[in-house]
């Protein structure tokens, strides 16, 4: 998440951190000797808070930015966002292979009739954009080029489905236009893909042909801090949305996560029909970036940032990286559980398990080719303290 100067809206940029809050993960990690498990071949493991490492395992490592986590020809797919891969991993041996790259931030990954369908980012709002392309839903097959399948930009420009106020009186953007976060595969009769463009602040469809449509655009939220939160919204006010995670759950009915501009505890899963409409919202996350939900409804949520210090404070002494980020386990009836796994983005529940991109933003702790892809048991999750 980046703040543009003109607007207190919010956008979806990787790795998804205000600027604030970024500086202060680099102070931390410059500063502060961080206290990492190292495995054998050299990579830092994903437990944490004195947690046993057993109950999460490491499936693949040496990543750079792995945001979703999906599967196709046999293997786990990555996107690796800053690196520009999408990589393949074989889980019993722990082998990589990069399938497709000179990507520019490819954030979510899907594979359907033996092609990759890829949803690329657009640049942030101080960087050069020059030679970035329109993010967008590109498609390529293993060890091909990447090309336009859907162009999001161009959709969110003609459409603009939340409604937003999107160019200031010098023209230049508020918010982000487009920035799409995560593919899943669309279960509806005749459907193909849906995509959660967290940049427009809406669920894509988007079908065989590359045509897209409007599907789910969340409400801004404006309720605790977001109530007086500034924002390009006519009223001026409230937090932006920000899907970032799909899923599918019991009933066909979709579960999509909503960053909701890492205003603490107002993170949302919106739970809507095949129709696109709310028929349940879960409240309570932390910059949720990740939804999972298993055969029996429990939801699992990523909070890439929990624990990580406040935008606008120092790191307290002993800081430690590691800690921050966990994923919260919302059964179908009882209490909360949450399970310490550094920096995790993309869920995917597969086969009975759960998986999970972790230390999804290390390098902007100074840690290169940290970036895992980890199983969690369900004994790592424990109730609160």
């Amino acid at each position: 998440m980046v703040e543009r100067p003109k607007s207190g809206g919010f956008i979806m940029v990787l790795p998804l951190l205000t600027r604030a809050r970024m500086r202060l993960f680099v102070r931390a990690s410059a500063t502060l000797a961080i206290a990492l498990a190292v495995g054998a071949g050299g990579a830092v493991t994903a437990s944490g808070h004195g947690s046993p490492a057993k109950p999460i395992k490491v499936v693949g490592s040496g990543l750079n930015g792995p945001r979703q986590v999906s599967t196709g020809f046999g293997h786990l797919l990555v996107a690796e966002s800053d690196a520009g891969f999408i990589t393949a991993i074989n889980v019993k041996t722990k082998r990589k292979k990069v399938l497709v790259r000179g990507l520019f931030s490819p954030q979510g990954v899907v594979e359907s009739g033996g092609k990759l369908y890829i949803a690329t980012g657009e640049p942030a709002p101080d960087s050069d954009p020059s030679g970035a392309p329109p993010s967008g839903l590109m498609v390529a097959r293993p060890g091909g080029t990447a090309k336009m399948f859907a162009d999001l930009t161009a959709f969110e420009l003609k459409y603009n489905p939340d409604r937003q106020i999107q160019f200031g009186p010098d023209g230049q953007p508020l918010d982000a236009l487009s920035n799409p976060y995560f593919v899943l595969k669309d279960r509806a009769k005749h459907g193909f893909l849906l995509v959660a463009d967290a940049g427009a602040n809406t669920v894509l469809k988007v079908d065989r042909r590359g045509k897209i449509r409007n599907f789910f655009t969340p409400p801004t939220v404006t309720t605790g801090a977001c109530k007086t939160a500034p924002n390009n919204t006519k009223s001026g006010v409230g937090c932006d949305p920000v899907p970032t995670g799909l899923a599918y759950g019991p009933g066909g009915l979709l579960y999509v996560s909503a960053l909701t501009a890492e205003m603490p505890g107002e993170g949302r899963v919106y739970v809507v029909n095949q129709r696109g409409k709310i028929v349940k919202v879960i409240k309570g996350f932390t910059a949720p970036t990740g939804v999972a939900v298993d055969k029996y409804g429990n939801v699992f949520v990523s909070e890439l940032l929990e624990g990580s210090p406040p935008p606008n404070a120092p790191p307290p002494p002993g800081f430690d990286p590691s800690t921050v980020g966990q994923i919260v386990k919302v059964p179908r009836w009882g209490q909360r559980k949450y399970a310490q796994v550094t920096m995790p983005s993309g869920l995917l529940w597969r086969d009975g398990k759960l998986w999970s991109s972790a230390w999804a933003i290390a390098g902007f702790v100074g840690i290169p080719n940290a970036g895992q892809v980890v199983i969690v048991d369900q004994r790592a999750f424990r109730s609160a303290k």
